[in-house]
């Protein structure tokens, strides 16, 4: 496995700068990449500020206990599923709060990175889930590559994605 990136010009450090200006905190829950999106955020110096942390939610019974995932849910479709990372993402703005106030933004990851298939989901599945305040979303992809590239374009595929959210946000 790599290093993350430690671009001061890259996404990561563009999505810490503008965590930082707009004075938003980001909390991250992860299955599929498994640590990778904050290693990456917390690569950037100044990170400390608008990162409030991370849940590693790569057993399924951790997406339900720690992240709120509904049981029935995850029973009935899987961990991979669109509305796993919503409810993911959601569940980590509360999971990391700071002092009873819940992260701004969350971001969560699901996904199948292979080799094999799951929950009859294809490698390369994955679903990011974005929550800002009480609006989710979900961003379905179909990736291409090994295991570790498809981790790779994972976290950079969410770090883009909440790049363009708090630009939309902006615009609003």
């Amino acid at each position: 496995m790599t290093e993350p990136s430690r671009a001061v010009d890259g996404p990561a450090a563009r999505l810490i700068a503008e965590l930082t200006r707009r004075g938003l905190r980001i909390a991250v829950a992860e299955s599929l990449t498994g640590g990778l999106v904050a290693a990456e955020l917390t690569s950037v110096p100044g990170a400390s500020l608008v990162v409030s942390g991370g849940v590693v939610a790569y057993d399924t019974a951790i997406k339900r206990s720690l992240l709120g995932v509904d049981a029935d849910l995850l029973r009935r479709e899987g961990a991979v599923h669109p509305e796993v990372a919503r409810q993911m993402a959601a569940g980590a703005r509360v999971a990391l709060a700071i002092d009873g106030r819940p992260a701004d933004l969350g971001v969560a990851t699901t996904g199948v990175a292979g080799p094999d298939e799951q929950d009859g989901r294809a490698v390369g599945t994955v679903y990011l889930g974005i929550a800002v305040g009480d609006r989710a979303e979900t961003i379905g992809l179909n990736l291409a590559g090994d295991r570790g590239e498809i981790r790779r374009q994972t976290v950079h595929a969410a770090i883009e994605a909440v790049l363009a959210v708090i630009a939309d946000r902006e615009s609003d």
